[in-house]
């Protein structure tokens, strides 16, 4: 029996670059992009949670990554 681990690697993939301040905060402080600023607020942890939901939407369901290991 084999497991399917596409959706597990784009997910923890996903949401380690997704980490709002990490690479890119939307929306900043001061502007709207900021680049590697390690600062967060409420609404960019909201914007950065949407993105996330839409981009493993789209790579799981439409795309079709699969990953099988037996």
């Amino acid at each position: 029996m084999s497991a399917d681990w596409g959706p597990v690697i784009v997910a923890v993939i996903l949401f380690i670059l997704l980490s709002p301040g990490l690479l890119f905060q939307l929306p900043a402080r001061s502007r709207v992009v900021e680049f590697g600023n390690m600062a967060t607020s409420g609404i960019s942890i909201l914007v950065h949670a949407i993105l996330y939901f839409c981009i493993l939407t789209i790579l799981i369901v439409a795309v079709g990554i699969h990953i099988h290991v037996s």
